[in-house]
């Protein structure tokens, strides 16, 4: 017995050096950082250690601005692209001809270049000397005055970079529902037609519960990857985003570091210890809640 138990840590080895290395040690690496006031990176000396680094960052507009832009972009796009993902995913489901044609066609975003389709979005909303864009030539078609969604207010940014996420994200959601729903078992659906249940009350009682796992999924992947969002605001509105008020957390550490007015690691390091804890926090509440609502 104890042979067995020694070979499948030696089987796990590798993974769990792998793991150490790359993610544990960083982890802590970036803790420490975010107590080390005043650190230098070039000669790798501080002054002190304390709570300024995190007093600092939770004071800097910047930084607070980075937190509201992100908090909107999850309270926006997750369940937004979830519900519209599921309900394509009930009509791919639906259609028997030509079925793998539109799994394909709509699958093909998610394998784009997020920079490219980025430039495609601000040709479709940036205002021009020499256009105004389609999405203004559409408005004026209502009569409505152009806007300018790529430099003007901070509304229009707001709906372009949940707009553009919402298109990245949905087609991963797209394909995981669909195959979620071919999963579902259709003696379920037999006996629920036999007695008569309305397509309604099956969705709610049957096709809901049965692919919760999978939405619940999404779900936490949705909260994640949102808040982690960064190359997606620099397609849209260039590298200097706290100009343009549209920075995210992951943006604000990167400057920290690398930007314009970087060099300070311990500042980078508290803010990415700040996001840790909240998405850690949303995560924990996503499991409790999903005791509840998840059948597996």
């Amino acid at each position: 017995m104890e042979n067995r138990s020694m070979k499948g840590w030696l089987y796990l080895l590798p993974a769990i050096l792998f793991l150490g290395f790359f993610m544990v040690y960083p982890l802590i690496d970036v803790f420490v950082y975010s107590f080390e006031e005043g650190y230098n990176s070039a000669s790798e000396t501080f002054y002190g250690v304390g709570l300024y680094n995190y007093s600092y960052v939770l004071r800097d507009p910047d930084f607070l601005q980075a937190v509201k832009n992100t908090f909107i972009l999850v309270i926006i796009t997750v369940p937004v692209s979830t519900s519209i993902a599921l309900l394509i995913s009930l009509g791919l489901s639906s259609i028997k001809a030509l079925k793998k044609l539109y799994q394909t066609i709509y699958f093909l975003p998610y394998v784009t270049n997020t920079l490219a389709v980025g430039l495609v979005f601000m040709i479709l909303f940036k205002k021009t000397a020499y256009s105004d864009g389609l999405a203004n030539l559409l408005l004026g078609l209502f009569g409505a005055g152009p806007v300018d969604f790529i430099d003007g207010p901070y509304w229009a940014k707001m709906f372009v970079l949940c707009f553009y996420t919402v298109w990245v994200v949905m087609p991963f959601k797209v394909l995981i529902l669909t195959s979620a729903l071919a999963s579902v078992n259709q003696d379920y659906y037999n006996a629920a037609r036999v007695d008569g249940t309305s397509k309604t009350r099956i969705f709610t009682r049957i096709t809901l519960p049965m692919i919760s796992p999978m939405i619940f999924y999404l779900i936490i992947t949705g909260f994640i990857g949102a808040f982690k969002a960064y190359s997606d605001a620099v397609a849209l509105f260039g590298t200097d985003l706290n100009a343009a008020e549209m920075n995210t957390i992951v943006g604000y550490v990167y400057d920290m570091l690398y930007g314009e007015a970087g060099g300070y690691p311990s500042y980078a390091s508290a803010a990415a210890i700040i996001l840790f804890a909240i998405v850690l926090t949303i995560t924990c509440i996503n499991l409790l809640i999903s005791k509840k609502h998840v059948h597996y």
